[in-house]
């Protein structure tokens, strides 16, 4: 399960962009809290706190111990949901927060690791991935930081899916079982060399049929 990340925050009674331009001048990145049926709550969180939350993780949404000051519930237990980037510079400008129940399953997009090296690779196969993330449910509890499947078993032709993928106990994935989410395929130039293997051959073989078309069709009229 992904390790629950003390996060400090503070309640925000400004809004409007000009109070949000001075927060963020301060050093600080505007926020919501909403979810598991309480009041939304306006917050704002240190710039470099959430920036290293971010930065050691694999995943956007993280599971977070929402420390907020000044609300009458301090803890909370939330998903960071999403965060808002500026479009030249990078920096995040807004985060908000999805506070969840220990005891309600929640959904989350979680990050794939594929390990190992296939067999299929090894005989000139390439292996594609076909799904980066995927969204899964279960308890907040058992929430995976990355979702990691060994691919050494797969040949050439050979695929791992939802349904074959080896999910962490409490984990269900949200797509359809048939979904993929890796395949070893052959490689353009092992197709062409099959292709090219088989030209020479078969145009031989036309080649030498036509020829005794034609040397029966010259005896069929010299004879006439």
């Amino acid at each position: 399960m992904a390790d629950q990340i003390n996060l400090k925050a503070e309640k925000r009674e400004s809004v409007g962009s000009a109070a949000v331009g001075r927060l963020r001048r301060a050093g600080f990145i505007p926020g919501v809290v909403y979810g598991a049926s309480q009041d939304n709550y306006a917050v704002q969180i240190e710039a470099k706190a959430i920036e290293d939350i971010l930065r050691h993780s694999a995943s956007v949404q993280i599971l977070v111990n929402l420390q907020i000051e000044g609300a009458k519930e301090s803890d909370k237990l939330a998903l960071i949901q999403a965060v808002q980037h500026h479009s030249i510079s990078g920096k995040i400008l807004h985060v908000d927060f999805n506070a969840v129940s220990e005891d309600n399953e929640i959904h989350a997009r979680v990050p794939v690791e594929l390990t190992g090296e296939a067999i299929g690779i090894k005989q000139g196969g390439i292996l594609d991935t076909l799904l980066h993330d995927i969204e899964v449910h279960c308890l907040p509890k058992d929430l995976p930081s990355v979702l990691s499947f060994d691919v050494s078993d797969l040949d050439i032709g050979d695929s791992l899916s939802i349904g074959s993928a080896p999910f962490p106990e409490g984990v269900g994935a949200s797509l359809d079982d048939s979904v993929l989410i890796a395949i070893v395929n052959e490689t353009r130039a092992a197709l062409s060399e099959t292709a090219d293997d088989a030209t020479p051959e078969d145009g031989g073989e036309a080649a030498e049929g036509e020829a005794e078309d034609a040397a029966e069709g010259g005896e069929s009229d010299s004879d006439g």
